[in-house]
């Protein structure tokens, strides 16, 4: 389990992290989201051992991370931008790894290699990005990590390799019972391969629950009423309300049951829950209407 408790840190009297708090269970595929600033990176550094926090603690089944080898070698991580040695070829990679992570599997490194069709004796630098990526996930994979942490993880690859790798890391999950952190924008696709969700904001978490639960929490509903006229009663719970011809579409925080029972005593001619994405959940949870993209005239 990954325990991070009030963690604080500072950059040139900047808070990056103001006493942050998340939880990350065992086998879980946990995707962090948030806006630009808001810390993910940040955090992630923390997790990795590269930063040490200014308070609290880092921990990975109750051992702090930080100057822990014994910790570090149970995590891979794959960054934003892929760093190598800069004459390096990915089997030159894939030695240097085995020399620190004692679980290094040589027989999943070339059986991997049949899935990923590089040319291990290509230097990395001369390969594209969507590749290098690739070569990422191939060397992380072997290394067989108790924690996988991704930073912007399928930037670059294409479609096809990006359901490649997610195979491949959920079976991971699924077989060795690997725990995925993930952070990205794309949360189209997060929210087909995560089972928990933290939305970050201002160096903080503000919130963690399965997506299950987040998808509970909060309901759209499309709704008509029947007098064509008719504006949204005042004393519905309505985050933000919109509307398009007679149809109102309606997002409240409760269950889709809560919101039928709540627009029952006004007798709408229609009532249809839908579900919310992970990206309309995240737009509300971070301040609604106010947070949303904004009609401009230029």
């Amino acid at each position: 389990m990954i325990e991070i408790r009030n963690v604080i840190k500072e950059f040139d009297g900047f808070r990056a992290l103001d006493g942050l708090n998340m939880t990350v269970p065992d086998g879980a595929v946990y995707g962090l989201v948030g806006p630009n600033g808001a810390g993910k990176s940040t955090i992630i550094r923390h997790l990795t051992g590269i930063y040490r926090q200014d308070s609290g603690d880092v921990l990975v089944d109750g051992e702090q991370v930080f100057e822990n080898p014994a910790v570090k070698n149970r995590i891979a991580y794959i960054p934003d931008d892929i760093f190598y040695f800069s004459n390096a070829r990915i089997g030159e990679m894939a030695s240097f790894y085995r020399s620190i992570y004692p679980q290094f599997d040589s027989g999943r490194f070339k059986k991997l290699g049949e899935v990923f069709d590089l040319d291990p004796k290509r230097q990395m630098r001369k390969l594209s990005k969507g590749m290098q990526k690739q070569s990422a996930f191939w060397l992380a994979l072997c290394c067989c990590p108790q924690v996988l942490v991704l930073d912007e993880p399928v930037d670059g690859l294409d479609p096809v390799m990006r359901r490649q790798v997610w195979s491949l890391v959920l079976g991971d999950v699924a077989q060795r019972g690997t725990t995925v952190l993930v952070s990205s924008h794309n949360l189209r696709e997060l929210e087909d391969v995560c089972d928990h969700v933290g939305i970050m904001d201002h160096g903080k978490v503000l919130l963690e629950r399965s997506l299950a639960q987040l998808q509970d929490n909060m309901v759209k509903m499309q709704v008509v009423f029947r007098d064509p006229d008719a504006q949204v009663p005042p004393g519905l719970p309505v985050l933000h309300a919109s509307r398009l011809g007679r149809i109102y579409t309606l997002i409240m925080r409760m269950n889709a049951q809560e919101a039928q029972r709540c627009l029952a005593p006004y007798d709408p001619l229609l009532a249809d829950a839908v579900p919310l994405t992970l990206e309309e959940i995240f737009i509300y949870e971070l301040g609604g209407v106010d947070y949303a993209v904004k009609d401009i005239v230029l």
